[in-house]
């Protein structure tokens, strides 16, 4: 299974240039596809998904131009939106049932089999009769992905899926994602939560003011960033200052002011140990050196 972007560039009517130039070759597994709010994210996935017609450039599905196979391409794909919306009349099971249908699964009695099939694997079987609207915000999410992946997809794209999750919650959704990995599947995770691409894309790209910043994996990311993460220990006045010059990753309060890390090439005036960088880190160096026009080349 293939995705190309091929020069992809969208401009509004009121001259935002949601995206330009955007360029990207995805295969099967785990793809994520990291930046900032208003970096171009769900203009790119409502793209793949033939909802919004680009300015210039393509998409190809395994050589197929989407807004050409429209119709083709939407059998193929599986989509949860950021913000995904129920029938308030419905409940689980038949919003589910609902969805099923719209995926092309006509025959009720495979339909009936596939939805309590899927109401299993997300764990929603015994909600299947309460009304879709009532259940919780991580069991809505569940049964998003549910009706994202009824019709066994060959693209399933996913923006935003964990914002306002609780732990557990994040953790059993990207647990699922990663099973479904396993198939000859592309996974497309749009997010700007860092941990949902670090525990499950092997690899990534990173959208900043609709430009390709960066395309690679996790682990070269995070290999800019070495040397670049220091821990220090501030007193409320020095944390203003450090604040006012690096970018700062974390803060814990203790009995002598602050343990802080900070991203910075020098942390001069201020004395420093270096620590091992996550992905964290290394996404925020990097932004804070694209914002300043300093593009990183990464083999």
């Amino acid at each position: 299974m293939k995705l190309e972007i091929q020069s992809l560039s969208k401009v509004y009517p009121n001259g935002n240039k949601a995206l330009d130039e955007v360029s990207l070759h995805i295969e099967s597994g785990m793809f994520g596809l990291l930046g900032p709010n208003g970096a171009g994210k769900s203009t790119l996935m409502r793209k793949l998904v033939t909802l919004l017609e680009p300015s210039s450039g393509k998409v190809l599905i395994d050589g197929l131009d989407i807004s050409e196979h429209r119709d083709d391409v939407r059998k193929m794909l599986g989509y949860l939106p950021q913000d995904f919306r129920f029938f308030s009349n419905l409940t689980t099971y038949e919003f589910l049932d609902y969805g099923a249908r719209l995926s092309g699964m006509r025959e009720s009695k495979i339909r009936k089999n596939a939805v309590d099939q899927m109401l299993e694997t997300v764990g929603l079987y015994e909600a299947r009769d309460r009304k879709a609207n009532k259940l919780s915000g991580g069991m809505k999410r569940r049964l998003g992905i549910a009706q994202a992946l009824i019709n066994d997809p060959r693209i399933i794209i996913v923006d935003e899926p964990t914002t306002g999750l609780d732990p557990e919650e994040r953790i059993r959704f990207r647990n699922l994602l990663s099973t479904i990995s396993s198939r000859d599947v592309i996974i497309i995770l749009s997010t700007h939560i860092v941990a949902d691409i670090s525990s499950t894309c092997k690899n990534m790209a990173l959208l900043s003011n609709g430009k390709l910043a960066y395309n690679s994996t996790p682990e070269n990311l995070i290999d800019t960033a070495r040397g670049k993460i220091w821990q220090m220990q501030v007193n409320s006045d020095e944390m203003d200052r450090v604040g006012s010059l690096f970018p700062v990753t974390t803060t814990i309060p203790n009995d002598e002011g602050w343990e802080i890390e900070v991203v910075a090439d020098d942390p001069s005036p201020f004395k420093g140990i270096q620590v091992e960088p996550n992905l964290e880190h290394a996404y925020v160096y990097f932004m804070d050196k694209h914002s300043n026009n300093k593009i990183i080349d990464i083999e």
